[in-house]
């Protein structure tokens, strides 16, 4: 659904990823984590065309971005971590805005809406001008308009930041119902304890590189995500402290 094969990217001489490569399966739940400034931004932002890379390629459900890049964002929807809405819609507007653009009927986008609205908890909302909602609210209507088009492939970037318990438990249930269906997801996230529980596979990003790749349970082993984590970001350190100490040598 998803594969990514020797993506490089730089902004002028700094280079934010290097040469990554994975792939994620219909069905798959993948975790995509990093400390700030790893990377994970500038991956998940080349997977959904918005950002030209200087090297590598990008598939979506077997179609390159670089040379379809509107047939790829047919097939994908995206949620950034600080969703940037028109705030003089309504919610309602909104999700039919983008139900226009991606060409679902009238009776689809109503039962789409009702159901997704209703997981979110913001059914009785879509009426008022979305510079009225707060930013859990603006979150839960960036979800429902993500999925009113029954995309294939969901890439969210730190997508449980700003909500409640409800509708992260909720959140949690549909992405596991829409992979169940045959999709698939790729998430970045900082909430390791949620990632370990729901999802297949992980990758972790230190430094625009991957530095480990695999199913949630070789990675994690007998202990937890977290703790692996932080044993790959200690080895890190004490060996750039090292290279640093060889230097000044």
């Amino acid at each position: 659904m998803l594969k990514i094969e020797h993506l490089t990217k730089s902004y002028g001489e700094k280079v934010a990823v290097r040469d990554i490569s994975l792939s994620i399966s219909p069905g798959q739940i993948y975790a995509f984590i990093g400390h700030n400034g790893a990377g994970k931004t500038t991956v998940i932002k080349s997977c959904c065309g918005l950002l030209q890379f200087d090297s590598g390629e990008i598939y979506i459900d077997g179609i390159s971005v670089k040379s379809e890049p509107v047939e790829c964002k047919k097939r994908l929807a995206y949620l950034p971590d600080n969703p940037d809405l028109y705030e003089f819609m309504t919610g309602g507007r909104y999700i039919n805005f983008v139900s226009d653009i991606f060409g679902v009927s009238s009776q689809r986008r109503r039962e789409l809406t009702q159901k997704y609205a209703g997981l979110m908890g913001i059914e009785g909302e879509l009426s008022q001008p979305i510079s009225s909602y707060s930013h859990g609210m603006k979150q839960k209507l960036a979800i429902v308009s993500a999925l009113v088009h029954e995309p294939k492939l969901l890439i969210m970037d730190e997508p449980f930041v700003g909500l409640d318990p409800i509708a992260a438990h909720s959140l949690k249930e549909i992405m596991r119902q829409i992979c169940d269906q045959g999709g698939a997801i790729f998430f970045s996230t900082h909430v390791l304890e949620v990632a370990q529980k729901l999802c297949d596979r992980v990758a972790i990003i230190r430094q625009g590189s991957i530095v480990a790749d695999g199913s949630m349970e070789d990675i994690s082993g007998e202990g937890s995500l977290e703790e692996v984590f932080l044993e790959l970001s200690e080895d890190f350190v004490h060996a750039a402290g090292e290279d640093s100490g060889k230097e000044g040598a």
